[in-house]
Parts: C-alpha cells; sequence; structure tokens
C-alpha cells in the first residue's frame, strides 16, 4: 500500500510540474515545450547508447506512419487511438502534435477520441481528458480555436 502511495504522490508531483505539458492548478496553460524537450533529450540518450535493437525500433516506428497505402495522416489517428486504448500519455500527446502537423481538425480529432472510447471502455477518459486539455492548448497555441484545419508549426 505504501508503494502504491509513494508512485501516486509522483505521478501527482509531475503533472503539477508540467511533464505531462497539462494544466495545472493555479499556474495557467504549460507549454508543450517541455514535453518536446524531455522527449528529445531522452531519445537522444537512448539512441546515443548505440544498442542495435533500440535503434531499430526506432527506425521502425519511423517508418511506420510514412507515407504507403494510407497516408501519414490516416496513420496518424490510428496512432492516436491505438495510444488512447493503451492509456500512454505521452504517446497520445505525440501523436496529437502530429495529427496537428498534418492538419487533422477539431471535429475529426473527437471522433478519433470517441473510436477510442468505444474501442478502450470508460477507462479510457481520463486519457481523454488530458487529451482534449492537450489539444486546446495547441489549437491556442497555432491560433485556431473554431475548429478547422490547423496550420503546422515548429517545435
Amino acid at each position: 500500500m505504501k508503494v502504491l502511495k509513494v508512485f501516486t504522490n509522483y505521478q501527482s508531483d509531475l503533472r503539477l510540474q508540467g511533464v505531462f505539458g497539462m494544466r495545472s492548478p493555479g499556474k495557467g496553460t504549460l507549454p508543450m515545450d517541455e514535453f518536446d524537450r524531455y522527449r528529445t533529450e531522452m531519445n537522444e540518450k537512448l539512441l546515443g547508447s548505440n544498442h542495435l535493437g533500440i535503434k531499430r525500433f526506432f527506425a521502425l516506428d519511423t517508418q511506420a506512419y510514412e507515407d504507403g497505402a494510407l497516408d501519414k495522416r490516416t496513420k496518424e489517428l490510428l496512432g492516436l487511438v491505438a495510444s488512447t486504448v493503451l492509456r500512454c500519455d505521452d504517446c497520445i500527446t505525440y501523436h496529437i502534435q502530429q495529427c496537428v502537423n498534418v492538419g487533422v481538425t477539431r471535429p475529426e480529432f473527437l471522433d478519433a477520441f470517441n473510436v477510442a472510447l468505444v474501442v478502450g471502455g470508460s477507462i479510457t477518459i481520463p486519457h481523454l481528458r488530458r487529451a482534449i486539455d492537450r489539444l486546446d492548448q495547441m489549437l491556442q497555441t497555432n491560433g485556431d480555436g473554431d475548429g478547422g484545419s490547423i496550420q503546422a508549426h515548429e517545435h
């Protein structure tokens, strides 16, 4: 029981510090820049290990989302739904960013979130709450709160 409480406190502390790029009580909107910085730094550390298996997996992951029979946009939406069903907040954030960059609209995001909810069940709702918060942050950053297409921007 004590381990669970410590882990729960650790998670709360991380959320309040904005590691997940979410809103924090009393602190307003935290930028997604922290998420991007941390992700980049840790990816470089992992890839810098020169472990062949890790490098191969990263390459496979990159190639999976390139245009093929399905376009990148469709694949990113699939990645978003799968990440939501698997309840991976970092993955959800990453795929929201990628979807924004390829012009997914707010109504399309909501349809994807609905599919994830139907497939994943009510346990995905907390992740959908964080996902919509992240999406709103990105829409606000891109100046597109009206639900239309989102212009890509550099991170």
